[in-house]
């Protein structure tokens, strides 16, 4: 459960979903613990690399 909220947290930060808002689908008490423990901010490269992927991923199932 414990990897799944890291999970979870990270994308919803990777999709730009305002942290209060992700705080309250974790149902954290607190904010700190969403972005401070939960949460992982991919770098410019890995957002890059992701949108890259995501992309690729459309394509192959428009074939």
């Amino acid at each position: 459960m414990h990897d799944t909220r890291h999970t979870c947290a990270s994308l919803l930060a990777a999709l730009d979903v305002h942290p209060r808002v992700a705080m309250r689908i974790l149902r954290h008490s607190q904010i700190s613990m969403t972005m401070d423990v939960c949460t992982q901010i991919p770098s410019p490269e890995t957002r890059r690399a992701l949108d890259r992927l995501d992309q690729s991923l459309d394509r192959s199932s428009e074939t």
